[in-house]
């Protein structure tokens, strides 16, 4: 699949902290510590006839950035090493990921079924964008096993899911679905983001390919924007490979260079921010103007036997309901001091979004409602702060809504 052979570390003996610290380095002729940064729209060649070679893929080495580069590549393969891959893609942003991974093997004609709680970007790809290429789409509720089998046609090819769900939190049976996908004929491809490669793995659950948003945790701490896409040698090379090539979603190699720097500390922040997620999911829990709240860690979670199953912890990322709507929840917003109003998630910074006004803002009412994502409900993701300092910060907010 890659435009290179040149050979990284290999470690995949390791465990998780380790290879996010080792894995895919790269160094070059000065033995360098930190990855080193290819700043380079090309290369050169020692001949013509080399250039030759490397263009029919005979001579191993890099062509062109656009193709493929050393610090992408470096940051490519760590994620495959990380995620238990064969191969990877990295893109320019989570919805390249996306989009590239859902449209590039498919073809007018073909039939794709997708969870109905989803992204609203990912949502517009699959409701929207396919069908003007004559690729039919489905939506279901993704819990309801049923569904799923009664979506799949023959000509269905491929079917996404999210696990958790953005932004309630519902975690689907990846396996299940897996399997189903497979016995009609089609792939399963699965956005583990909410998760992060460090709580759940979904190509050991048996989906075909994991997308991420490297914007989210594996950046985490608001610096660029990127993405990635890993499955098979055979599913990067015949659908993915090419198509990037030709049209362009690639990562940028500063970018690239960025992630790999937040990779390191990957496993460290996100147990930490687990944690802190888990203790003022606690705190809110039976606080008298919440109705709800959802947290894929606790007990009175919808799916708790199967996060249990399926995920090694819950989740940096909290779902709670404010009495008193869009108003009441803007009053607890506004008030916030640690917290801040953003749209992103997995940030050292502790965030908070009303997804009914923001992420999921171009469904109607009624999409908003089936999913549910009342004019109350309210995103929260957790940082690195004090968690007593954030849980303090929330009930007084709470206290203004």
């Amino acid at each position: 699949m890659s435009e290179t052979t040149v050979p990284a570390s290999s470690t995949a003996r390791y465990r998780p902290e380790t290879r996010l610290v080792h894995s895919g380095t790269l160094r070059s002729q000065f033995g360098e510590t930190s990855e080193a940064l290819f700043l380079t729209q090309g290369f050169v060649y020692d001949s013509a006839e080399q250039c030759e070679a490397r263009f029919k893929g005979e001579d191993p080495g890099f062509l062109y950035s656009r193709f493929s580069n050393p610090t992408v590549s470096m940051f490519e393969r760590r994620m495959i090493e990380l995620e238990g891959a064969e191969a990877g893609r990295a893109t320019a942003t989570g919805m390249a990921a996306v989009t590239t991974a859902v449209l590039a093997p498919l073809k007018a004609g073909d039939h794709v079924v997708a969870a109905k709680a989803m992204f609203g970007s990912c949502r517009y790809v699959v409701e929207d964008l396919l069908p003007r290429y004559g690729i039919a789409s489905t939506l279901v509720d993704g819990l309801d096993l049923d569904q799923w089998r009664k979506a799949l046609r023959p000509n269905t090819k491929s079917c996404f899911l999210e696990s958790p769900t953005n932004p309630t939190l519902e975690v689907l049976d990846i396996p299940a679905i897996a399997e189903i996908a497979h016995a009609g004929g089609a792939r399963l491809i699965v956005d583990n983001v909410f998760a992060t490669p460090i709580w759940q793995s979904p190509l050991a659950l048996g989906a075909d390919v994991v997308v991420y948003s490297a914007t989210k945790h594996i950046d985490g701490q608001g610096r660029c924007l990127g993405g990635i896409i890993l499955s098979s040698e055979a599913f990067i090379t015949e659908h993915i490979h090419t198509f990037m090539r030709q049209t362009g979603p690639s990562m940028s190699p500063f970018n690239a260079w960025v992630l790999l720097k937040g990779l390191e500390t990957l496993a460290v922040r996100v147990r930490a921010q687990t944690e802190t997620a888990a203790a003022v999911a606690d705190a809110l829990a039976q606080h008298p103007k919440i109705s709800r709240l959802i947290y894929p860690g606790r007990a009175d979670h919808p799916q708790a036997s199967l996060v249990k199953k399926q995920m090694r912890a819950g989740s940096t990322l909290i779902g709670f309901e404010v009495k008193g709507g869009k108003a009441a929840a803007f009053r607890c917003l506004n008030a916030l001091n640690l917290a801040r109003i953003s749209n992103n998630l997995g940030d050292a910074k502790s965030l908070v979004t009303h997804p009914a006004t923001t992420t999921h803002q171009r469904l109607t009412p009624e999409a908003r409602a089936e999913l549910g994502i009342s004019e109350g409900f309210i995103r929260f993701s957790a940082g690195l702060e004090h968690r007593d300092d954030l849980i303090e910060d929330l009930q007084g907010a709470l206290a203004k809504a």
